[in-house]
C-alpha cells in the first residue's frame, strides 16, 4: 500500500511543486519538487521559501515507496545563492528538458523580485545544461507546464504575475524556441497550470489557493471552467487544507494527481497523492479513496 502521505523532504521538511519523470536509465519514477526551507530559522520574512534547491525522490515500485536522492546541481549561471522553484521536466525520448523558475539571490519579500523561466537539457535527469532564459510576456513569469500538440510541437503554459497573475501560453516547434501566443486563462488569479489529456478531452488545473479550478477545452485554446477538486480537507495524515499545486500522470482511463499540502497551516509541507477519473464528462477525484499496490507503471508509461 501507498504510504500516506505519499511523501516529505527528509532534509528540509517542505517538499512542493512536485512533478513527475520516468528515467529511463533508472528504469525509476523520479519525483522533482521545489525543496523549501520549512526548518529554516523564522526571521519573521519570506525568505525560507526562497534559497531553494530541487529536491529529487526516486520509486522502484510504481510510486509506492520513495527514497530521497539528493537536490540536481549545476543550474547556476551566475556568483551566488540563488532560488529555484516549479520544476517541469519533458522527455523527447532523446534528452530531457527541464523548464525551472529562477529567482536571483534569496530574497525577503514577495514583491520587487524578477522571476524568469530558464530552459536546461540533460542526457540523464543528473547532468544539466543551461540553454537560454525564456522571452515571455513579462520578467514576472513561474510555473512552466508544457504538453505535446495533436498537430505536432509544444505548448508552454505559464503565470504571468506581471498580468494579474493569470496563465498564458507559448508555443514551441522545437522545445528551444518559444513565440508567446498571449492570455489563456483569465478568469481568476491563480497559478501551477498544468494540462492533461483524459476520457477524450484536453484537462487544465490551476491553484486558485482554494483548491484547483478545473478547465476542459477541446481544442486547448478555449477553456471552460469546471469547478474545483482538492478544495475540502482530506481525513488522511497530512491530507488537511486545500490541493496546491499539483502534476497529473495519466495511466489509461485514469490518472493521479500529485500535489502538495500545508499540514496544520504551518511552514512544513507534505506530497499526496489522488486518483482522478472522468465521470459523466466530469472530472472527479476523492482524495480520501484508498490508494493499494502501485500508483504508476512500474516498467514505466
Amino acid at each position: 500500500m501507498s504510504s500516506r502521505p505519499l511523501y516529505r523532504d527528509p532534509m528540509h521538511d517542505g517538499a512542493t511543486d512536485p512533478t513527475l519523470i520516468w528515467n529511463r536509465a533508472e528504469r525509476a519514477w523520479w519525483l522533482v519538487y521545489t525543496s523549501r526551507r520549512a526548518s529554516a530559522p523564522d526571521l519573521g520574512d519570506v525568505s525560507w521559501v526562497h534559497g531553494t534547491d530541487l529536491g529529487v525522490a526516486s520509486s522502484v515500485d510504481g510510486g509506492a515507496t520513495w527514497l530521497y536522492r539528493g537536490t540536481i546541481e549545476g543550474l547556476d549561471t551566475e556568483w551566488g545563492r540563488h532560488t529555484y522553484w516549479a520544476p517541469e521536466i519533458v522527455d523527447d525520448g532523446e534528452t530531457y528538458h527541464m523548464y525551472v523558475s529562477v529567482i536571483r539571490g534569496v530574497p525577503g519579500a514577495w514583491p520587487g523580485h524578477e522571476r524568469h523561466i530558464r530552459h536546461y537539457t540533460s542526457p540523464d535527469l543528473v547532468r544539466w545544461t543551461y540553454r537560454s532564459t525564456l522571452g515571455l510576456s513579462s520578467p514576472y513569469v513561474i510555473d512552466a507546464c508544457v504538453a505535446a500538440l495533436p498537430g505536432g510541437g509544444h505548448r508552454l503554459w505559464y503565470k504571468d504575475e506581471g498580468d494579474g497573475s493569470h496563465t498564458w501560453a507559448a508555443d514551441s516547434s522545437d522545445l528551444h524556441h518559444w513565440q508567446v501566443r498571449g492570455p489563456a486563462v483569465t478568469i481568476s488569479a491563480h497559478e501551477g497550470p498544468n494540462v492533461f489529456t483524459l476520457g477524450g478531452r484536453h484537462w487544465m488545473i490551476v491553484d486558485e489557493w482554494r483548491g484547483q479550478r478545473v478547465l476542459v477545452s477541446d481544442d486547448l485554446d478555449v477553456w471552460e471552467p469546471r469547478g474545483l477538486i482538492l478544495d475540502e480537507p482530506g481525513t488522511r495524515p497530512d491530507d488537511d487544507g486545500f490541493g496546491h499545486h499539483a502534476d497529473v500522470v495519466v495511466t489509461g482511463e485514469e490518472a493521479v494527481i500529485f500535489y502538495f499540502t500545508h499540514p496544520g497551516g504551518g511552514r512544513r509541507s507534505s506530497v499526496q497523492a489522488a486518483r482522478l477519473r472522468v465521470r459523466d464528462g466530469e472530472l472527479t477525484c476523492d482524495r480520501d479513496e484508498p490508494l493499494t499496490g502501485p500508483l504508476l507503471p512500474v516498467e514505466g508509461p
